[in-house]
């Protein structure tokens, strides 16, 4: 992290045959970063991702948020839905933005978590069972763990799934999810909440969740580390 600097900027990631457009802010000496996996149907110009990843930034983790797809594939998924529910496309995605992430110098040594919103809640925890040395934590939001159950076993990083309480069906998936990670992981309910969040500060009780559970796992890995 010596090499972290405050900086908000534009990026551009090889993914494959793939380039992704994404946009990287964060504070001076951001004890960890965050990479944002949107849902089915969004970008990285998600208003309710830009919300959370601005909570998160003012407690010190530095942001990237990012389109799993080009823009010829994002209109073609528009009308066709090709892409949405691609699960092992977009966790390959990801992987590659974490591996692209670890060959910078100034994000290379940082603490890495993942958040998930929707589909992209599969993708971060697929993403995270192939990067498990470098997975620092998860956190998913209204997300589909469900789509990733192969890959949950392996799945070490301290996960926090959650969801709305008037999200029935997504809570139930949840908890089939939380019974089959190995590793520390908390169910979170957010009262009076739906799958978007769009009910009164529902929002922002997510975001506050996340920023502690992200602060909690990357700042007692840092100690551990001594970094």
């Amino acid at each position: 992290m010596a090499n972290w600097q405050r900086c908000s900027q534009e990026v551009r990631i090889p993914a494959g045959e793939a380039e992704l457009s994404g946009h990287l802010e964060g504070p001076e000496n951001a004890m960890g970063i965050v990479v944002f996996v949107h849902g089915s149907g969004s970008s990285r110009f998600s208003p309710r991702n830009q919300r959370v990843a601005e909570r998160l930034r003012s407690a010190g983790l530095a942001t990237l948020l990012f389109d799993l797809l080009t823009s010829d594939e994002d209109i073609l998924d528009r009308t066709t839905r090709a892409y949405r529910f691609d699960i092992d496309l977009l966790s390959s995605r990801l992987i590659a933005v974490t591996d692209w992430l670890d060959s910078q110098p100034a994000t290379k040594n940082m603490k890495l978590g993942f958040f998930g919103a929707s589909t992209g809640a599969a993708a971060a925890l697929i993403a995270a069972a192939h990067r498990r040395e470098r997975t620092a934590a998860v956190v998913s939001r209204g997300g589909r763990p469900d789509l990733a159950m192969n890959s949950l076993p392996q799945v070490s990083a301290p996960t926090l799934l959650i969801v709305g309480e008037l999200d029935t069906e997504v809570i139930r998936l949840n908890r089939q999810a939380e019974m089959a990670l190995p590793g520390e992981c908390e169910l979170s309910i957010i009262p009076g909440a739906t799958h978007l969040f769009q009910e009164g500060d529902t929002l922002d009780q997510a975001a506050d969740l996340a920023a502690q559970w992200f602060v909690k796992y990357m700042s007692s890995s840092a100690d551990e580390s001594g970094q």
